[in-house]
This record gives structure tokens, sequence and C-alpha cells, in this order.
């Protein structure tokens, strides 16, 4: 009896804390879905007013977010790439690979995640426009090409690959590219996976560096630039909203599909 009591406190709890994650959520499609001032006038309900449907459609529209979502899969998936590259390779080599000051590069390196973005903001943007690099994909995919936290989360998982793995494959002849490849990646393939979603997931919604170098809203919109222009071009307030919905159902979908993966790798070496 005890048991079914305390799981069934564990559901409750469980149902709660969804309602309050999920609420904002439910309450941005209500709003969407109602006409502004006919939402006001009823004095704010828990429920849509009018359901105007054709919300999405408008938004879409006026909000060019077909050019925007394409070019933010883009921007995004080469993001991924090349960070999954210089993460993989550079935690390999803090991992397993002997070298001068090694611990005080490593400190250095992650050192620059206490670095806020407004701190390093002006001189991109400076370098980025001496380049001539403005309103392009080299600008919004280089800067973030490395990232101390993947190499960071990387290395503790290659930490966690036992020792007899590595002295075997260097017994067998196998060089630093082949063990990376054959063993390493392998075996931390959980945190590499959670890590890929991490990534995509902050890349996607980025906001203030890609405003810093997009300066043609029309033609080189991302995501977050194409919702800001949407909700200050004097529309309707619904309209910015069913604008971030829909948007919003790529990241829904990847969570959705990779959320064991994430969760397995975030937690990788917790449990022994």
């Amino acid at each position: 009896m005890a048991e079914r009591l305390s799981r069934a406190g564990v559901y409750v709890a469980l149902i709660v804390a969804a309602a309050i994650v999920l609420f904002p959520i439910y309450m941005a499609f209500v709003q969407a879905l109602s006409p502004p001032g006919l939402y006001a006038s009823r004095g704010t309900p828990l429920y849509p007013v009018g359901w105007d449907w054709d919300v999405f459609s408008r938004a879409w529209d006026r909000g060019n977010l077909a050019s925007a979502i394409g070019r933010s899969l883009v921007v995004t998936g080469l993001i991924v790439v090349v960070q999954l590259v210089t993460s993989v390779l550079s935690a390999y080599a803090f991992a397993f690979i002997d070298f001068p000051f090694k611990r005080l590069l490593f400190a250095v390196f992650l050192a620059t995640m206490l670095l806020p973005i407004e701190v390093t903001l002006l001189g991109n943007v400076v370098t980025i426009r001496q380049w001539g690099w403005i309103d392009s994909t080299a600008a919004l995919v280089l800067p973030t090409a490395a990232a101390a936290f993947g190499t960071f989360l990387l290395r503790q998982a290659f930490l966690g690959i036992p020792g007899e793995v590595r002295e075997a494959a260097v017994l067998d002849g196998v060089g630093d590219m082949g063990f990376l490849v054959r063993f390493a990646i392998p075996l931390a393939r959980p945190v590499i996976a959670s890590y890929t979603v991490v990534t995509a997931l902050t890349a996607w919604g980025a906001y203030l560096w890609h405003r810093a170098v997009i300066v043609d809203t029309a033609g080189s919109a991302t995501v977050p630039i194409a919702l800001r222009t949407l909700a200050s071009s004097g529309s309707d307030g619904n309209i910015a909203l069913a604008g971030a919905l829909i948007v919003s159902a790529p990241v829904v979908l990847v969570l959705i599909v990779f959320q064991r993966a994430l969760v397995k790798g975030l937690t990788a070496g917790a449990v022994k």
C-alpha cells in the first residue's frame, strides 16, 4: 500500500511539473488562435475565442518563414558538423596526447566559457565587416566553429574509456586517428549524440550574433531574425505568436526523436 501511494505521489508530481512547463505553450496557442481585440474584450480567458485558424498561414507569408527556416536549417547543420569535428579532435588531443603546457592550455580553453558573448561581440563584428562577410553564411557559421563546452564534454567521455583499450590498440599498432575512429568515437557515441542535439538547439535559436551580422533581414534572415521582424512589423500579436509556434515545431520534433539519446548522453558516467 505504501509503495502504491509513493508511486502515485511521483506520478502526481510529474503531472504537476508537466502542466507547469506546458502551460505557457498552451497559452501561446490560445492567444494565437484568438483575435487580439476580441480576446482582450473577453477578459483574456484560458481558452481560444474566435478560432482564427488562418493566422498560421498569414504568419508564414508575412514573416517569410519558408526562407528563414530553410536558411536556419542550413546554418544549423553546418554549425553542428563543424563543431563536432573541432570538438572531437580537440577533446581527443586533450585526453590522450601529451604536449607542452597541456593543462594550462586546457584551462585557458575552458576559461572562454566564462566570457559572455557581449565581451567579444564588437571585435568579431568589426572583423566580419572588414572581411566583407556581412549577410553571409560564413559569418553565421565560422565564429562558432569551436566550442569549449563540446571539448570539455567529449574529453570527459574519452577519459572514461578504459586504459586497457588504449594500451591494446597501441600494441596492435593503431595510430591516433585509427583509435579515434575505431574506438573512441563509437564508445563515446551517447555523449556525442546528446552534444549534437544541444548544439543544434542552440544554433537554431541564436539571435544576438545573427542580428549583429545580418543586415538584409529580408533575404538573409534566419528564424530568430524573421520572428523579431514579424513581431515589430505592426502585425497583430497573435500573428507573431503563430510564427513562433511554427518555427518551434522542428525543435519539438528533435526533442521527441532524440530524447533518449539526450538523456543517456548527459547522464553517461554519472552511474557506474
